[in-house]
């Protein structure tokens, strides 16, 4: 298993298919692996209870599926039947729930086993939980889809299921070194997800590739990607807030790749929307999580101080201020649509750097603000390390339709941007 662990999904799915690997063998050298090394991260809640169930169920029904036997970490604000949804909250049900989230469904019918549920920040806000970054222990994985993103970071499962309504997928793809994905809003069914926000919440993926997103995706979806060769215009995020200098020359690193590989690129100009967005995000994701965890206001003293201030917070939003906010979102969003039609991509960082150190806090998710209010795909894309390893995630932002050139150009950065390391 070790020769080929390391291998894209598709050779995976290749050896499973053709009898070169036995179909048990990712699941259990996952669990192997997850036994070994979780005591070190902590990414994962609670296994599956299901394990040797799934795989007998899965040799009975062997056909040409295109996740057969890949290994499946779930964000527990997912459901998985079996196993509680705690949401990383002292005050939710310790009793498993009866029947898995639509997303787990259809992973599973694809032939993805569930290996179990990994840690999330409290009702994925902000309040976090015990996991450390795989690359620099006692350096935060981000938040809130942390665990998810540690576990396929440290080996421990190829394939992880993530969600995002502000910052909560890219930047621990950013912080920990993988390749992730946010699906665009509204894309998928979010059955069975415990939310935050109905205008916001999107669901995400996370592997080790960024091939291995585009082939995950694509199965998900059952969707073959589509490129067209747009525009790239790279935005630098100094206009919410200091970027780091190793961040910078990241995004610089990139966008050298890119020019060095044809691809016309220009400067996005485009501060003032990103700033009202970014603001009107914080908005629309107050008022919508009070009304939405309605049940977690009732308990409000029970829980953390950052999740109790977004609900008390929520609370004084009128609905007209909602409202207001949501109609500047859609001005902007039909106004980046012509300027990045044909398939157009805007480059930028992912974070404002690398990993902070400690597990207190998760970092800021204030440059995904602007995209996740805009509802659209992004792609994170690993490569670039600081001179102490730590890594620098760039994200691709596309509209709705332009996954596949996200894919290609991702790509084509990973490749470009491997190994790389910063000044400083």
């Amino acid at each position: 298993m070790d020769a080929i662990w390391d291998r894209p999904l598709a050779e995976w799915v290749a050896a499973l298919h053709s009898g070169e690997l036995p179909l048990a063998e990712p699941s259990r050298e996952s669990e192997r692996r997850i036994g070994q090394y979780d005591h070190r991260w902590h990414a994962f809640v609670c296994p599956s209870e299901r394990i040797e169930q799934d795989l007998a169920e899965l040799e009975q029904r062997q056909g040409e599926l295109p996740l057969l036997g890949i290994p499946l970490a779930v964000k527990d604000i997912i459901d998985v039947a079996g196993l509680p949804t705690r949401c990383g909250s002292t005050i939710t049900s310790p009793d498993p729930v009866a029947e898995s989230a639509a997303c787990v469904r259809a992973l599973e019918s694809l032939g993805a086993l569930v290996q179990g549920k990994t840690v999330t920040t409290e009702y994925a806000y902000f309040a976090p939980g015990p996991t450390h970054n795989p690359n620099a222990p006692g350096h935060t994985p981000g938040g809130s889809s942390s665990g998810s993103a540690a576990a396929v970071a440290a080996g421990m499962v190829p394939l992880a299921l993530g969600s995002q309504t502000a910052g909560s997928l890219t930047r621990p793809a950013s912080f920990c070194g993988v390749a992730g994905m946010v699906l665009a809003h509204g894309s998928t069914d979010l059955a069975g997800i415990t939310g935050l926000s109905e205008s916001l919440d999107s669901l995400g993926l996370l592997t080790r590739r960024v091939a291995d997103l585009a082939y995950a995706w694509s199965a998900f979806t059952g969707t073959d990607p589509v490129t067209s060769g747009g525009r790239v215009l790279v935005w630098r995020g100094s206009e919410l807030d200091e970027i780091e200098p190793r961040m910078q020359q990241a995004v610089d690193r990139a966008v050298q790749v890119l020019r060095e590989a044809g691809v016309e690129v220009a400067e996005l100009d485009w501060d003032d929307h990103v700033r009202s967005l970014a603001v009107d995000h914080t908005v629309i994701m107050a008022y919508e999580a009070v009304r939405e965890r309605a049940d977690v206001l009732e308990r409000i003293d029970e829980v953390s101080q950052p999740l109790a201030e977004l609900l008390r917070r929520g609370s004084g939003i009128s609905a007209d201020e909602h409202q207001h906010a949501l109609y500047r979102r859609d001005r902007s969003r039909v106004h980046l649509a012509a300027m990045i039609s044909g398939g157009g991509l805007i480059i930028g960082p992912a974070a404002l750097g690398a990993a902070p150190e400690g597990i207190s806090a998760t970092g800021s998710p204030v440059l995904s603000r602007p995209w996740q209010a805009l509802g659209l795909p992004v792609v994170t894309v690993p490569g670039v390390r600081t001179a102490a390893g730590l890594p620098l995630g760039i994200q691709l932002i596309g509209q709705p339709g332009a996954e596949g050139e996200l894919f290609r150009m991702g790509e084509l950065l990973e490749t470009g941007l491997a190994g790389q390391r910063t000044d400083t």
